[in-house]
């Protein structure tokens, strides 16, 4: 990739960076041999004068891209949902905060199976025998992805039936089945299924005279065998169960719950009348969602998604999960017409799908729940009439704001400052990128409201936006029919930036007040997902994303940024020259140090960057959620990187890039983790932070997350992870150190 950093930039960085205050380095948290803060840069100088020839890109050494080097990414990220599955696993946490967990696994999984196995079989069936960087072919990744897959799901049904189910029925909520019922529950339940249920059931057989009936994505069906008219072998008949009525119906409400398959099954004779039910079985598709077509030769964008969304309707199937014990005629019959490979099959006890326990964590049991969190208001806006925006944009002028969701109240903060745009004579032009926003979007509302009050309005609305397509069309299709200036971004390129920019008219000419973020304009996930925002009156980060919004609206090619990191244009050199900065003084006998957090870090080329920096004696702590395809702590290759992951009661999302340089800490926050299609195939933002307290802030979340003992995980060389525990210490929470903090 050519290095498109201007002149006057410095080394590294796509501006000044940051001039974060001198500080000692955070340790990791575990009782290892990790360096404490205070002996962290002497241990990391004693290491440098061991180590200290010059970071280059030789032979010299092992081969850091071999792939004994490389985790698969595949297993890595199954490795993420073994953790997010120990939380439900955890008797720490509340029991309904592990139900939640409980449903959260089935989705995460759900979503790995059509797009990473589907991916994976749509590879092996175009005959792709390419090596993935740990060496493994798609088939081979495709078969050890399938049995990791398959043991955690059984592992999540022996977690409800061995532990949750218990709990729940010891507090009171059972999930009861038919036969346990009284005869006036029976009958009450079968005047439910009659009246509410019944009429929307269409049972379909399959025979000679009958065709194979379509199956959609994950819905939930009862494979039914029946016999009539004497006949020796059964017919097969597929039901499937209403999404429409809730999947556990209340038989007491609030304690006793049965599932819908259940009842459909209990009373199949009012479906089969003067037939006799044989056997039946509960089974669920999953189809593969990644289809695609090439944008160079669409003619109309919004008609390729359209029917890329009606292809995914109908791709092929990727996984057939069935009950225990189903019929093996039905099994049969099920895997020959869904075209499937016996490994594909998951028979697990049942039941399928806990996506929709997740209604019981809506029960009124404040006990078995987590204390509920209120985001606040950021202090910087606390004391501001909502109305004065006069206020709001001088208190930006004043000094940089940094926003930490969902401990900053989302509506209090980005919400406010769209809504103050709309309103504000003196803004002439708001420009928003829209990834994934929320159902009834006010965000959508305030930019409605600056159209019609005169406004220049510009929105990038990514369509691609994976299973939010529908939605973005919608909401395209909205801001167009308001006049509003609409685009959908840049050719094979997915705008995943979260950036805004205002611009206002002012004493002293047109002024530019910029908000880069690490997560959507989305007030429900601000909720619960952790992210970080940047107000800024920064003119020169102003007219770098006007050049961006340029691009969109125009097809510019704007290559020298003066203070942002942009992909694809110069963020991967940047990152990797910040990188080799660490190396070089590392190498010379000083200290090299890098700090890092972000949801995933896969791209082999920064993964060997690191390998040579740790070679070199940088000491590097990377806070990663999800897929790390980096192996730590081997000797002579990484043994001084440390990777710690963090799942907790928010989903940590924010991205925090921080580099030593010197003593001068450099400091970045963005939408951007360090992933292939991140750098390469994606339109992201990353931001220098160079307000003092804005960096010790950062500073301070990096610090707590690598001190965390209740949250986190160590990984280990083999790519697996080992949770932190506090002992006889006091317990430290990342997330529970910031919701005290805002209180405060």
């Amino acid at each position: 990739m050519t290095d498109t950093r201007d002149d006057n930039h410095t080394t590294g960085s796509g501006g000044s960076g940051t001039n974060e205050p001198s500080q000692p380095d955070e340790p990791d948290a575990t009782n290892d041999t990790t360096p404490t803060a205070e002996a962290d840069d002497e241990h990391a100088a004693s290491t440098a004068e061991v180590e200290t020839r010059p970071t280059d890109r030789s032979t010299e050494g092992p081969d850091l891209s071999s792939p004994e080097y490389y985790l698969n990414r595949e297993l890595s990220e199954l490795e993420f949902h073994r953790r997010v599955l120990h939380e439900s696993q955890d008797d720490r946490n509340p029991l309904l905060e592990r139900v939640r967990f409980l449903a959260i696994v089935t989705g995460n999984i759900d979503e790995f199976v059509r797009k990473r196995i589907g991916g994976l079989k749509q590879q092996i069936e175009a005959g792709v025998t390419d090596r993935s960087p740990d060496g493994r072919t798609p088939t081979e990744q495709w078969v050890e992805a399938l049995a990791t897959t398959r043991e955690l799901l059984r592992e999540q049904t022996a977690c409800y039936h061995e532990e949750i189910r218990p709990a729940l029925a010891a507090e009171g909520i059972r999930l009861v089945e038919y036969d346990e019922l009284g005869t006036e529950e029976r009958s009450h339940l079968r005047e439910y299924f009659k009246t509410s249920v019944m009429p929307m059931l269409t049972p379909l057989t399959f025979d000679p005279s009958h065709p194979f009936p379509f199956i959609s994505n994950q819905s939930l069906s009862l494979a039914v065998l029946t016999r009539a008219d004497g006949r020796r072998e059964p017919k097969f008949s597929r039901v499937k169960i209403p999404a429409t009525r809730p999947r556990l119906i209340p038989v007491e409400e609030g304690s006793r719950y049965m599932l819908l398959e259940r009842l459909v099954a209990a009373n199949l004779d009012l479906l089969f009348p003067g037939v006799e039910v044989v056997d039946h079985a509960a089974f669920r598709v999953t189809r593969n969602a990644e289809v695609g077509r090439s944008e160079e030769v669409a003619e109309d964008l919004i008609e390729t998604i359209e029917d890329v969304l009606r292809e995914r309707e109908f791709a092929m199937a990727v996984r057939l999960e069935v009950e225990s014990g189903m019929p093996e005629i039905a099994r049969k019959i099920l895997v020959e017409q869904l075209d499937l490979d016996t490994r594909e099959v998951f028979e697990l006890d049942g039941p399928l799908d806990f996506s929709d326990f997740s209604t019981l964590v809506d029960l009124d049991r404040r006990s078995l729940k987590p204390d509920p969190w209120t985001p606040q208001p950021h202090p910087r806006f606390e004391s501001l009439e909502t109305t004065a925006t006069d206020a709001m944009f001088a208190e930006i002028r004043r000094q940089d704001i940094l926003l930490h969701h969902p401990y900053h109240s989302f509506t209090d903060t980005v919400q406010r400052f769209l809504d103050a745009a709309a309103i504000d004579p003196a803004v002439h032009a708001l420009k928003i990128t829209i990834y994934r926003t929320a159902t009834d979007s006010k965000v959508i509302d305030s930019l409605i409201q600056a159209a019609r009050n005169g406004k220049q309005v510009v929105v990038m609305v990514e369509l691609k936006a994976r299973f939010d397509e529908r939605n973005n069309i919608e909401w395209a299709e909205k801001l167009e029919d308001e006049g509003i200036h609409v685009t959908y971004g840049t050719l094979d390129l997915k705008t995943h930036t979260k950036t805004a920019l205002v611009v206002r008219e002012e004493a002293t000419g047109m002024s530019l007040y910029s908000h880069i973020g690490t997560g959507n304009y989305h007030s429900e996930t601000a909720k619960g997902y952790t992210d970080l925002g940047l107000l800024t009156a920064d003119s020169a980060i102003g007219r770098d994303l006007l050049h961006v919004f340029n691009s969109f609206t125009g097809h510019s090619d704007e290559s020298a940024y003066e203070k942002l990191l942009i992909a694809p244009d110069n963020l991967r050199d940047d990152i990797i020259a910040l990188i080799r900065q660490e190396a070089t003084n590392a190498s010379e006998g000083g200290t090299g140090r890098i700090i890092a957090k972000m949801n995933r870090l896969e791209d082999p080329a920064i993964i060997e960057e690191l390998y040579r920096a740790s070679r070199a004696g940088v000491e590097i702590d990377l806070l990663i959620r999800d897929i790390c395809r980096l192996r730590p702590g081997i000797e002579g290759v990484s043994e001084n990187i440390r990777v710690s992951s963090i799942v907790g009661q928010f989903l940590e999302h924010s991205r925090i890039f921080r580099f030593r340089n010197g003593g001068d800490w450099q400091c970045f926050i963005g939408s951007a983790d360090w992933m292939t299609r991140n750098l390469d195939s994606r339109v992201e933002v990353v931001a220098p932070i160079e307000d003092p307290s804005i960096c010790n802030y950062l500073r301070e979340i990096t610090e707590v997350g690598l001190a965390d003992n209740r949250r986190r995980w160590k990984m280990r060389a083999d790519g697996s992870y080992v949770q932190c525990r506090p002992g006889d210490e006091p317990i430290r929470s990342l997330q529970q150190t910031f919701m005290n903090r805002v209180v405060e």
